[in-house]
């Protein structure tokens, strides 16, 4: 068993469903992850990925999740002889059915989307299923949607209703310049858009640093330890590095191990030089 030391700071070149088990419990406060979409791609053949090998892995983040630990999945669904797959719905019920809250289903809206399927309309988003591990420690809302009416009073005075059907009067609010965001997060993707970082581009399927970003702020603090355990490109590692976190990466192909490491390399050779 691996202690905590023995994996922060570590790009481990194996499979999560193999490699999880040496993890000791309690240890992981937040994981941002996107697994392989079914098989959509097969990441030079050195993955298998069925819906045992996704249980295995299921029950190991569970086990390695501290109380209060949440775990973001990022996913998407394939068609099938004319129909979708749904595989997306059924992990997210097996995540409940082992413990897991559903503490929030966020959509991620690609600015940019590839050709639909004949007869379909364009697919521009995925699911980011927000699981806790019982009550998250964490939760950092993001309030950065404008305001059009910042500055101004609201209409008539804001009243809440309690628990006994009552009207508690609050006053007039002053409308902020921002708000909470809703529960569509739009991402510009694609080359050039998700990351300027060109070796990211070697991986066939990476997500925007910002889209990390935003999750690490909303679910953990500095100096928590963020896992991927699909790592690929190494993008949630740059951006828990940037952000002050301690990270950790599983990835069972070694050619992506090496371009997380790089992009790694990079980031802390220009801390190192301010």
């Amino acid at each position: 068993m691996k202690s905590v030391n023995d994996i922060k700071g570590r790009i481990f070149n194996d499979r999560s469903d193999r490699l999880l088990k040496e993890f000791p419990a309690e240890c992981i406060d937040l994981v941002v992850t996107s697994p392989p979409y079914d098989d959509l791609r097969d990441y030079e053949g050195v993955a298998s990925w069925d819906m045992e090998v996704f249980k295995t892995i299921a029950r190991e983040l569970y086990r390695v999740m501290k109380p209060g630990g949440v775990v973001v999945w990022v996913v998407g669904d394939k068609t099938l002889k004319g129909s979708k797959t749904l595989t997306s719905f059924k992990q997210a019920l097996f995540f409940q059915e082992i413990g897991f809250d559903m503490y929030d289903v966020i959509i991620y809206e690609k600015a940019g989307s590839g050709p639909p399927h004949p007869n379909r309309y364009f697919n521009a988003f995925e699911y980011m299923f927000v699981l806790s591990k019982g009550r998250p420690k964490t939760v950092n809302i993001l309030r950065d949607k404008p305001n059009k009416w910042a500055g101004c009073s609201t209409y008539g005075e804001v009243t809440r209703r309690e628990k006994d059907g009552s009207l508690t009067n609050k006053g007039r609010k002053v409308i902020s310049e921002f708000g909470v965001r809703t529960n569509i997060w739009r991402y510009a993707n694609g080359r050039g858009f998700a990351t300027k970082d060109k070796l990211a581009y070697k991986h066939p399927a990476i997500f925007p640093e910002k889209l990390a970003e935003d999750h690490i702020a909303s679910w953990s603090d500095p100096g928590d330890l963020v896992l991927d355990p699909f790592g690929g490109s190494g993008t949630t590692a740059k951006a828990a590095q940037k952000m002050g976190r301690e990270w950790v990466l599983i990835e069972a192909v070694k050619d992506y191990c090496e371009i997380a490491r790089e992009r790694l390399e990079s980031i802390q050779n220009a801390d190192s030089d301010n």
